[in-house]
């Protein structure tokens, strides 16, 4: 099994610094890589409008509604009042990535440079994330991204139950059509949320979950790695699990 490489962010490593059991070719492409330096009013009736619109019968007429596209749904999406958060946000953030990748991350929600720019992990805590799926040979374009909310909490802070009832209107669709092979979770809040569970992180990490029928992994949010680097050497042996497994 390979050992970890340097994951680092702003001179901090991840690992142990041991060897990669690939070539060397690899291990320095991979090393050089991942030392680069970053770039700089409550509605109660919400949970019916989600409850009646998920609804297997729901909008049943004689002839079947047409399948919509992905981006159909983000269109739709990017209208949404049901929950409180469309008054503070800047834009909703959909997704990005490839629609047929075989594996989906999912975090918590848009910070404030996703808010901004309408995509999610954009700011340092992405571009930690970019630089993982690098390093086992993935990136942005390979795979999809998304959250479990599409807006903004204002200060960043978790979202509410009901924030995330609405918003479970979209994320069951925007799964659905995905349709990843394998999911990974990515921070207390997101495994917590897609499992249902409020076990802790350390508990959830580790082994495998069972969403749907989907193989799923927790790991590390991006943006707790920068907080807390001493965690780094296991993120990085979460994502080489992630990784032999996606790849057979």
């Amino acid at each position: 099994m390979q050992t970890p490489v340097s994951l680092v962010v702003s001179g901090e490593e991840i690992s142990s610094g041991e060897q990669m059991a690939s070539a060397d070719q690899a291990q320095a492409a991979g090393t050089e890589l991942l030392h680069a330096e970053p770039a700089r009013v409550e509605m109660p009736a919400a949970a019916d409008v989600v409850a009646s619109a998920l609804s297997p019968g729901a909008g049943a007429t004689s002839e079947p509604a047409p399948l919509k596209t992905l981006q159909e749904l983000s269109r739709e999406a990017a209208d949404c009042r049901l929950c409180t958060l469309a008054e503070t946000r800047t834009s909703v953030v959909f997704g990005v990535g490839d629609p047929q990748a075989d594996l989906v991350l999912i975090g918590e929600a848009p910070g404030r440079d996703e808010d901004l720019r309408g995509e999610p992990f954009v700011g340092r805590a992405g571009q930690l994330l970019d630089r993982m799926l690098q390093a086992i040979g993935l990136d942005r374009k390979r795979v999809y991204i998304m959250n479990t909310i599409k807006c903004r909490p204002p200060n960043n802070r978790d979202p509410k139950p009901d924030e995330v009832q609405a918003c479970n209107l979209w994320f069951e669709q925007q799964l659905n059509m995905l349709q990843p092979k394998m999911i990974c979770l990515l921070g207390r809040v997101a495994a917590q949320t897609v499992l249902e569970t409020d076990a802790s992180l350390g508990s959830l990490r580790g082994r495998w979950h069972d969403y749907r029928g989907v193989p799923t992994w927790v790991t590390y949010h991006p943006a707790y790695l920068l907080r807390s680097p001493q965690q780094k050497k296991k993120s990085w042996q979460d994502m080489l699990v992630l990784s032999n497994r996606l790849r057979g």
